[in-house]
């Protein structure tokens, strides 16, 4: 797994990247009230602000961490919003992409590099 400064994880699997957000991002929101999801077939560039997050404290967006395109989304998530605060590792990921250079993952960071930095 790798992360970003964002608060973002990233599960890699080849050129296939499943893409969430940490447990204390979800912390940091409160209670997620709604989730809007990229469309399948979306061709995205890093930095590209692709989902949307409302919680009762604040609306807040997820970037596009990587250049690619998104194949799956996670309807789960939006039909049930509240699942990204019970589980934000695990059932709660947001978007699969298919990524165009999985060299760029080397500059993420390890689970211990990103529990150092929310320190």
């Amino acid at each position: 797994m790798k992360f970003t400064e964002d608060h973002e994880w990233l599960q890699v699997d080849g050129d296939l990247v499943v893409v969430g957000i940490t447990e204390h991002a979800s912390t940091s929101l409160g209670d997620v009230v709604f989730v809007e999801l990229p469309e399948v077939g979306t061709k995205v560039a890093k930095g590209d602000e692709i989902v949307v997050i409302e919680s009762v404290k604040a609306a807040s967006d997820i970037v596009a961490p990587v250049d690619g395109e998104i194949v799956e989304v996670n309807e789960a998530i939006v039909d049930e919003p509240g699942k990204v605060n019970e589980d934000p590792l695990g059932e709660a990921w947001f978007f699969k992409m298919k990524i165009d250079d999985v060299a760029v993952l080397d500059d993420f960071m390890t689970e211990d590099e990103y529990k150092a930095m929310v320190e």
